[in-house]
């Protein structure tokens, strides 16, 4: 029934692009209103918005040089990966060609984000002139390309010895091993792959994403919850949604507003992880907890989240029909499901027995999981990292500048601007919007070890968080290259750059966070 009615979706939607083509794209200021933009969310039928104006990508998606990653855009206001995954532009002359109308005026919900300042196009600017004077390419390159085949060797070697030594704490050692390699082809392969940054080529870029399915969870998936809800609306939370979400109303998905980080009240469940959400009297020892509670993270994603968005086809208020109303993705996702089942539980239970084999198998996971959280949380909640909120009921006029603030109801940005005018001794330094994208991803990410060449390498780029999330279409091994321009530059402009001196200390403070969120009362 499933794949009988994704096809009989397919034909709709194939017959409905050739009616668009047809009919509708000759007048290219045709007004489009939000739920005809939304009926265009499918990879065969495919629209989307970029600073007010509608272009169908279905058939450019074949030649898009970043490959199919712009069908994630479909049916969505994609005025956020536009600009993000375009360092050095696009001619205007591409969006005249495929634009088939215009957004009618108040269709869109009124955005979080301001881009009205200079600051990201100067710091694009400066980031890619300093690639270009170190002759590196933004995405690929002999670096990654030679740690990715270390690491795929190191999984499966571990794999092998995990399933045939005999000696059973000999293999709950490949197990450790296995895991820790995973994680590490989690954040050094498919995140880069995924984006688009490990290769120039769109289809070794798409072999890359698949390794995360190769280690059990689904690259589509991802692609949903991290490119699509935390990269573009870092930190910033839909209260609207979230009263919805208490008073148990489920609103139709045309009605929900994209603008919303599901990592912030998703990722890990019995945790406060947003100033917003009601503090639980548990919650009190989530920083005594949590350490326990990031060992079971991928288990979640890989046997709870990555199947129900698969059937589903939303991930909370997300549309992924981009991804999962394509018949070979669906069939890419449960084959893979099922191959690595086979080759990471089944395998090891064969030589183990059912109850060795599964417990390796939760060995390798509890690993996987442990190293991945410890990773990413210290990016983003952590003591001086700031948090946003939108929605109707905050009473705000559409005008408003929405501000991110801290736990405690500070503005560090507020203080960076003031240091900014004095440092220029009277100089005219212009005011970026405390809501401008760009500032907004440094107000809400933290960096470690910034400037390390090995600990850049070691996570991935995560610990330079802020310039991943300022620029996620180039490759992590040119983060340490750029890194010093970045933080220049947000001196220069007034906007926070928050940095630990390591891992460690980021760890510390991180948990030293979550104690204080468990304990403070719900922010109004």
């Amino acid at each position: 029934f499933f794949f009988e009615t994704m096809c009989r979706g397919e034909m709709q939607s194939t017959k409905a692009a050739d009616t668009a083509a047809t009919d509708k794209s000759l007048d290219k200021n045709r007004l489009i209103s939000r739920d005809e933009l939304r009926s265009h969310n499918v990879p065969q039928d495919a629209w989307a918005a970029v600073h007010g104006r509608v272009i169908n990508i279905t058939e450019f998606a074949r030649r898009h040089p970043g490959g199919d990653i712009i069908l994630l855009a479909a049916g969505k206001d994609a005025t956020v990966l536009f600009e993000t995954y375009h360092p050095r532009g696009v001619p205007t002359s591409i969006l005249d060609k495929l634009q088939v109308g215009k957004m009618k005026d108040g269709e869109l919900p009124s955005s979080f984000y301001s881009w009205d300042s200079d600051f990201y196009k100067t710091l694009r600017a400066r980031v890619v002139e300093r690639l270009d004077k170190l002759n590196l390419p933004r995405r690929g390159g002999y670096e990654i390309w030679v740690k990715a085949v270390f690491l795929l060797a190191g999984f499966w070697f571990s794999l092998y010895k995990m399933s045939v030594n005999e000696t059973y704490w000999a293999a709950s050692l490949w197990s450790v091993s296995m895991g820790v390699f995973a994680a590490f082809i989690g954040t050094c392969i498919q995140h880069d792959g995924n984006h688009g940054a490990f290769s120039t080529s769109p289809a070794l870029n798409k072999v890359a994403g698949w390794t995360l399915d190769m280690i059990g969870a689904s690259g589509f998936t991802w692609e949903i919850q991290h490119m699509l809800g935390h990269h573009p609306y870092t930190n910033v939370l839909d209260v609207d949604e979230e009263k919805r979400k208490e008073a148990g109303d489920d609103c139709p998905m045309e009605d929900k507003d994209q603008e919303s980080d599901p990592d912030v009240f998703s990722s890990f469940p019995l945790m406060r992880m947003h100033p917003y959400h009601k503090a639980e009297w548990y919650h009190r020892y989530q920083h005594l907890y949590a350490p326990v509670l990031f060992a079971f993270m991928t288990l979640a994603k890989v046997f709870q989240q990555d199947i129900e968005v698969a059937t589903t086809q939303r991930l909370y208020h997300i549309d992924a029909k981009c991804r999962y109303n394509s018949i070979l993705n669906v069939l890419r996702f449960w084959s893979m499901k099922v191959l690595s089942i086979g080759y990471m539980l089944a395998v090891p239970c064969y030589f183990h027995g059912i109850l060795g084999g599964l417990g390796l198998f939760l060995i390798g996971h509890f690993a996987c999981g442990e190293l991945l959280a410890t990773m990413f949380i210290v990016n983003h909640v952590i003591e001086g990292v700031s948090f946003g909120k939108k929605g109707e009921s905050l009473g705000l006029s559409k005008d408003v500048e929405f501000k991110p603030t801290t736990v405690s109801g500070r503005t560090p940005m507020e203080q960076t601007r003031a240091e900014a005018k004095k440092a220029a001794n009277g100089g005219n330094v212009k005011d970026v919007p405390y809501n401008d994208w760009a500032a907004v991803q440094c107000q809400t990410s933290v960096n470690w070890s910034p400037g390390s060449w090995f600990w850049n390498h070691f996570s991935g780029g995560l610990s330079h968080q802020i310039e991943h999330h300022l620029f996620p279409s180039i490759c992590h091994t040119n983060y340490a290259h750029i890194q010093d321009v970045v933080q220049k530059t947000c001196e220069e402009y007034g906007v926070p750059y928050q940095s630990e001196p390591s891992l460690y200390s980021a760890y510390g403070k991180m948990l030293s966070h979550l104690k204080y969120l468990g304990n403070e009362k719900k922010v109004a």
